[in-house]
């Protein structure tokens, strides 16, 4: 059929045509926004899930659902390789532009916009990457200190307080959380904690990969009260049908029943991979009708462009001794697999394959279900591990 009109568009945080088996998850982040924006307290909310799952989708759906209700949203993408300072002065000061734009400028927001200029002076040595070249004003001793924790909260307490003056809400939306480095992590969860405890409009939201749960016990132990941390998991068989069929449908196109049943099984129900399949069944149909037979045709184009673009990028950020971690993993199957059994896979000690299993988890390939278990953070990721690299 036509490319033209495939509805279908996977990719990294495109929003599917369809948005099936989220209702829950969406209304309670509405419920949230529309509680902080009444000035009544809300939890920060977090998204955690395994990669495919449509963490960011989710992220950026109630990112501009909270910009419709008139909040302001600082957006912060893949913290990786920059610290979160250097990301933070950039985006509040342009949140902080748009608060004031159009009125005149208000006692507290001047003053967030000297603790911002603060910030960045002060810890512009301990993080190179902090861009000075914004000429903004300063005040001694506001978020001057030096210190990350001391002055993350002067910054978002006096952020907090120029959006009361303005009768107004801040959101903090970070996508690819587990990517902050601890020190900072635990530096912006105390900030929030005091901002929660003074009630001030400012919340955050984010996603990131199962561990975050642990990073942020780590990081701060009241961590679990503060947020509502929410589990996005591969959709049911009724939703990931929805997903796949209703968008086709409404260009007139339908599925038999084997060739569902062909892409669920491939699919596992996982959105970003429904969506894979669905592109590629439609650009193979020569009818209106998919069948089983173009569903397998596209299971075979799906994971060729899966194998080069989704897998490969992170196989080969892996040094050779993880590749070989990982791929005794798949041998073993989709897991999750005790250490131990990975070990004995590679001939090793448990002692001695703990580094990999550490640099792996860092690296956000790997994750720790439970206690002495491992899981990949990609699914279908062992498949691809048996195609690319002989055991």
């Amino acid at each position: 059929m036509d490319p033209r009109h495939n509805p279908y568009s996977p990719g990294a945080g495109n929003p599917p045509p369809e948005f099936s088996g989220r209702g829950v998850i969406l209304n309670l982040a509405d419920i949230a926004l529309d509680r902080i924006k009444k000035g009544k307290q809300a939890r920060g909310f977090i998204l955690y899930g395994l990669r495919g799952v449509g963490k960011t989708v989710l992220l950026n759906k109630i990112s501009l659902e909270a910009e419709a209700k008139g909040l302001h949203v600082i957006r912060i993408e893949s913290p990786e390789e920059r610290s979160l300072p250097a990301i933070l002065v950039p985006t509040i000061r342009s949140m902080l532009l748009k608060i004031s734009k159009g009125a005149a400028l208000k006692e507290k927001l001047n003053k967030a916009t000297r603790a911002l200029g603060g910030f960045a002076n002060a810890l512009k040595i301990k993080y190179a990457d902090i861009e000075i070249g914004l000429n903004l004003e300063q005040e001694t001793g506001i978020a001057d200190s030096g210190d990350l924790e001391i002055d993350l909260i002067d910054l978002l307490t006096t952020v907090g307080e120029a959006a009361a003056e303005n009768k107004t809400t801040v959101i903090i939306a970070i996508d690819e959380l587990q990517d902050v480095p601890e020190e900072q992590l635990a530096a912006l969860i105390t900030a929030l904690h005091r901002i929660s405890q003074r009630q001030l409009p400012v919340m955050m939201i984010a996603a990131g990969l199962p561990q975050l749960l642990g990073l942020m016990g780590r990081a701060k132990s009241y961590a679990e009260r503060l947020f509502e941390f929410t589990p996005v998991d591969k959709l049911d068989a009724v939703a990931a049908q929805e997903a796949l069929c209703k968008p086709a449908l409404q260009e007139g196109v339908r599925y038999t029943d084997s060739a569902i049943a062909e892409i669920l099984k491939q699919t596992q129900g996982y959105p970003y991979f429904l969506q894979e399949w669905g592109k590629h069944c439609w650009n193979i149909a020569e009818t209106t009708t998919i069948d089983r037979e173009t569903a397998i045709y596209a299971t075979d184009s799906a994971l060729a462009e899966l194998d080069l673009i989704f897998f490969r990028v992170r196989f080969d950020r892996l040094t050779p001794a993880e590749k070989r971690y990982v791929r005794a993993m798949a041998e073993l199957g989709a897991g999750p697999h005790r250490s131990g059994d990975i070990a004995t896979m590679l001939n090793k000690e448990v002692s001695t394959t703990a580094p990999t299993r550490s640099s792996l988890i860092k690296k956000g390939m790997i994750y720790s279900p439970n206690h002495g278990d491992t899981a990949f953070t990609v699914p279908l990721f062992d498949g691809f591990m048996k195609r690319i690299m002989a055991q």
